[in-house]
Order: structure tokens, then C-alpha cells, then sequence
């Protein structure tokens, strides 16, 4: 198991983006600095993955062109879910196991039509 660097204060320095990645499977989904910062620091490239593949496998997310994305741990377990903008769950997903090194993390993912961004709060 590879220690995880990342921290909640380190989150509070990213504003915008300048630099925007691309998923390896589903080419219409891209992210931010900050996500990248966090699927690096975190060890957290499976969330990535779990975000990316949910615009394309589960309609209720598909259809939805601004989601909120919630990681909450506790005791190694987690909940992973999206709203869409007004607070109505459309996905949910269990975790009986995560390493990922924060309680919380909120992500948005918002659609221009060709591409959906993830991103965090502060670059939205």
C-alpha cells in the first residue's frame, strides 16, 4: 500500500485550470488541475474511473449536465454519490473498502455538449 499525500488544505490552492487531462476509455470526459492533483495525491485513480464510466453507463447521470459528486469515508468504508444541481440523488454506490485519505470530497462535472469536466468546487 503506497502512502497518500494528499490533505484538504492542499485543495484550497486550486482556482480555474490551465491544464486539462483526458480519460483513457471515455474520451468525452476530462478534468482539471486539481482533480489530477487528487487522483495522484489520493491514490484515487479508480474514482476517476468510477466518475468517467457513470456518464456513460448509468442515464439518469448521463442525462444530467451538472452533477455533484460526494466521497464520504469513514472507518476504511465509503459512499460515493451524485446529485444533480438541486440535491436530488441519481447514483449512489457503496464502498466496503477505500484507502482514500480524505472524509469528504465534492467534485462537479459539468457538460459544454461535447465534453463533461470534472472538477473541483474552487475551479468551477
Amino acid at each position: 500500500m503506497s502512502e497518500h499525500t494528499l490533505k484538504q488544505e492542499d485543495l484550497a490552492y486550486f482556482y480555474g485550470s490551465q491544464q486539462w487531462f483526458r480519460h483513457w476509455i471515455v474520451k468525452s470526459v476530462i478534468w482539471t488541475e486539481g482533480a489530477q492533483y487528487v487522483w495522484e495525491s489520493g491514490g484515487a485513480y479508480w474514482l476517476c474511473d468510477e466518475i468517467a464510466f457513470r456518464q456513460m453507463d448509468r442515464k439518469a447521470v448521463k442525462n444530467e449536465p451538472f452533477q455533484v459528486w460526494d466521497l464520504k469515508v469513514e472507518n476504511s468504508s465509503g459512499v460515493l454519490t451524485c446529485e444533480d444541481g438541486d440535491g436530488k440523488v441519481i447514483y449512489k454506490k457503496k464502498l466496503d473498502y477505500t484507502d482514500f485519505p480524505l472524509p469528504h470530497i465534492r467534485f462537479f462535472v459539468e457538460s459544454d455538449g461535447q465534453n463533461r469536466t470534472i472538477m473541483l468546487p474552487s475551479e468551477r
